[in-house]
């Protein structure tokens, strides 16, 4: 059987027409990587373009109709090339295959009625005039009158998609019925179903694309490889969800889609002992106010008069907050008084330590959406109040607009490095530290970023000078920006590598000569 690369050597490319991309958060020195791919978004217009394309292709070729060619195509998981080799080896056995065999009709349309005949339907037993359109659309040579038809098709559609590959309605025979038929008999919403199942047939059975699992989404996205292999990797859809390509889970790199898997199960186990971590409010750690987090960056701030600024995951202050060990689990040591104490002991730290990487991976989740929101405001609103004010046009821009879709990626990255870190082996200690080590650095980076464009864009939307916004704030936004992304893109390499850095030593390097970022 030929491969779909094949196909995609010479078909339709919508390549003008649709977003092509690869992953944010691959090293220039990783180009190795399997998760290197790159990936096509469509639109249900551009699937219909390449449809109607492949459809010209086998009707030129083959010397079938339209319809024809879409139920070959179908059955072929629209691979011409493979339809084409199996057509020209055997036609026979193609055409029995798929519901053309025994058709008596050699060319569809070529009929010609001279006269009215007056036939009887064999599912009603009424006698009815043929209707000429729809006898050059049947490939067989039963009858049947055009309300029974239209009864037979349209609950076919509203079932699902087993109306394309429906059959002859005589229990004998195995004659499909085309798309053809379908147009002339049905109209309606009967036909616009119709017309998007016949869209959706093209993802459904194509090994390399996927429909958005996004909410209310209606792109496709084709990768450059067959997907569902056990190999995943991240893909951003044209309505900003970012998903994997083998499990269909939120994007989860440098996590793998077994861990992924193992995380999400843990989760759901331990649902009711971390009820609490999802509250929404936690209690100044200086006055005991509550206080409800409603930013993205995890630096909050008290109301005067008690001002006390702190660290929303560790709950330390701010001013001496060092993310290397607002990241970091120290494990406790068991004390073994007896059987039944220590076995209390081990199960209350096993859970303190579940606790600790699920409040962090929770709560970077909850801020990733949060940014995505606000990037999609920037886009919607503040961008143009931006424009009003400091720039002459949307190119000068672009620097805000980069760092929140950074940040967008970076909460989505860092959540799931704290499900990395919860499986690392206890007892690789030299690997803990220097996940520690990296992941800290990476955090105090984003926060840093995040801090900036959420708090100090602020005043430049409400005031600010145009002067200082394209000099001093650009400046500094764009570094960080620039700083994030390399932090993360070692983060990334690091762990995507399993940490090879600590089995060839240079793992002591970077700790003793690494510099925090804080």
């Amino acid at each position: 059987m030929d491969t779909e690369d094949d196909t995609f050597s010479d078909d339709h490319d919508v390549s003008d027409d649709v977003v092509s991309s690869d992953s944010d958060f691959t090293p220039e020195t990783n180009s190795g990587d399997h998760r290197e791919k790159s990936y096509k978004v469509l639109s249900e217009e551009d699937i219909k373009r390449i449809q109607d394309d492949r459809i010209e292709r086998v009707t030129t070729s083959l010397y079938v109709s339209s319809g024809v060619a879409r139920v070959l195509l179908n059955k072929f998981k629209w691979n011409v090339n493979e339809l084409q080799e199996s057509w020209f080896t055997d036609e026979g056995k193609t055409r029995k295959d798929v519901g053309l065999a025994e058709s008596r009709k050699k060319h569809v349309g070529t009929k010609k009625i001279e006269k009215l005949d007056q036939l009887n339907c064999s599912i009603c037993f009424e006698d009815f005039v043929c209707d000429v359109r729809v006898d050059n659309c049947v490939l067989c040579d039963h009858q049947y009158c055009n309300c029974c038809w239209n009864g037979y098709i349209s609950n076919a559609i509203s079932e699902g998609s087993g109306c394309l590959s429906l059959r002859c309605p005589d229990p004998d025979c195995d004659v499909v019925v085309t798309d053809e038929l379908v147009s002339v008999i049905v109209g309606g919403d009967d036909k616009l179903r119709y017309e998007r199942l016949c869209v959706r047939a093209y993802v459904e059975g194509n090994e390399k694309v996927k429909w958005c699992p996004g909410p209310d989404c209606g792109f496709a996205v084709e990768y450059d490889d067959v997907v569902g292999s056990g190999e995943g990797y991240d893909v951003v859809c044209g309505c900003g969800y970012c998903f994997c390509c083998n499990c269909g889970e939120d994007g989860h790199r440098p996590v793998d889609c077994e861990t992924v898997a193992k995380w999400v199960e843990k989760n759901n186990a331990e649902s009711e002992n971390t009820t609490w971590i999802l509250v929404y409010t936690k209690p100044c750690p200086k006055c005991r106010r509550p206080i409800e987090k409603n930013d993205g960056c995890m630096h909050m701030t008290c109301r005067k008069p008690c001002g006390y600024s702190f660290c929303w995951v560790c709950l330390d202050d701010w001013g001496k907050h060092a993310y290397n060990s607002c990241n970091s689990y120290a494990g406790r040591v068991v004390k073994e008084n007896n059987d039944e104490e220590r076995v209390k002991q081990r199960a209350r730290i096993s859970l303190e330590r579940y606790t600790h990487y699920f409040e962090r991976w929770a709560a970077n989740n909850k801020s990733m959406k949060k940014s995505f929101a606000d990037l999609q405001r920037m886009r919607d609103e503040n961008h143009d109040v931006l424009l009003a004010k400091h720039a002459q046009s949307s190119s000068q821009l672009k620097f805000v607009l980069d760092a929140w879709t950074q940040i967008v990626e970076c909460r989505r990255v860092l959540k799931w490095t704290y499900a990395y870190g919860y499986y690392l082996p206890e007892d690789n200690i030299a690997k803990t530290k220097l996940f520690e080590y990296l992941q800290g650095e990476a955090e105090a980076a984003l926060e840093n970023l995040h801090h900036c464009a959420e708090k100090e864009l602020t005043e430049f939307l409400r005031d600010g000078t145009t002067a200082e916004f394209n000099t001093t704030f650009r400046e500094k936004l764009a570094n960080l920006t620039s700083v994030t992304k390399t932090y993360f893109a070692n983060l990334v390499e690091a762990l995507e590598n399993g940490l090879a850095d600590v089995d060839s030593g240079s793992a002591n390097k970077k700790l003793k000569t690494g510099s925090s970022s804080n």
